[in-house]
């Protein structure tokens, strides 16, 4: 069986790119490489990582997103071999016209009939895109509500909840919990440390296991990289990715 993880936000600077990357870097530990694609049609962060070979999918015309580019998409996941992984990262940009185009279409009817796994991941962040991020994440819940959706909640700018109350305690949460399959936490970290080494990795777009030989990095921010990844890659195996 085909399987495909599609990375979806409307909000830019979330994570986005990131949580793909780790959905490629959990399933080649694995052995398994997936086809990675990029369509960010403005900051192809995903395709800038070389150890993906991301492909960039072309959607611009004349300045504009055009819809058909995605029939593009379709035909990359339909012409691949079977038990084929796909990781899709989508821009903020692409955020709208490829929900359209999803819904429009009954992208989700036609590869589910054709015997493809789709996952919908979206990003919750804390901070002042909390909101935004929510209404991202609502808009995927209500116009998929028979795709399983995984949501990453990334406390980098802050803790991912309101009034007080944690996302689990949210009513958003506890009226989808059913089409909700994990709920995946990227845990706020000392700055100084864990969160400068994590920055200067992702600025380079290295994986972790090129951590291990990367010549920049200390013996310590290789031991915090390493611990950062163990507990992230536990989390995804207990989610079943």
């Amino acid at each position: 069986m085909k399987r495909i993880q599609m990375i979806l936000q409307g909000k830019g600077g979330v994570g986005k790119s990131f949580v793909a990357s780790l959905l490629a870097q959990r399933m080649m530990s694995r052995g398994t490489v997936p086809v990675c694609i990029d369509t960010d049609p403005v900051n192809q962060t995903f395709a800038g990582y070389t150890a993906f070979g991301a492909r960039k999918l072309q959607l611009m015309r004349d300045g504009n997103i055009d819809p058909r580019g995605f029939d593009q998409l379709i035909e990359m996941v339909m012409s691949e071999p079977d038990e084929t992984a796909f990781i899709i990262d989508n821009g903020a940009a692409t955020f709208v016209p490829l929900c359209a185009y999803l819904f429009e279409n009954d992208v989700a009817g036609f590869l589910t009939g054709s015997g493809i796994e789709l996952v919908l991941h979206s990003v919750l962040t804390g901070g002042q895109a909390l909101g935004d991020t929510m209404d991202g994440l609502a808009s995927l819940l209500k116009l998929f509500p028979n795709i399983p959706v995984v949501v990453w909640l990334n406390e980098f700018f802050g803790r991912v909840e309101r009034d007080g109350k944690a996302f689990e305690d949210s009513r958003l949460y506890k009226d989808n919990r059913d089409k909700i399959q994990a709920l995946l936490r990227i845990p706020e970290v000392r700055k100084e440390t864990f969160g400068t080494d994590l920055d200067q990795m992702l600025r380079q777009k290295l994986t972790f296991s090129a951590i291990r030989e990367a010549p920049d990095f200390s013996i310590m921010a290789k031991q915090r990289l390493a611990m950062t990844w163990r507990a992230l890659d536990s989390q995804m195996a207990g989610a079943g990715l």
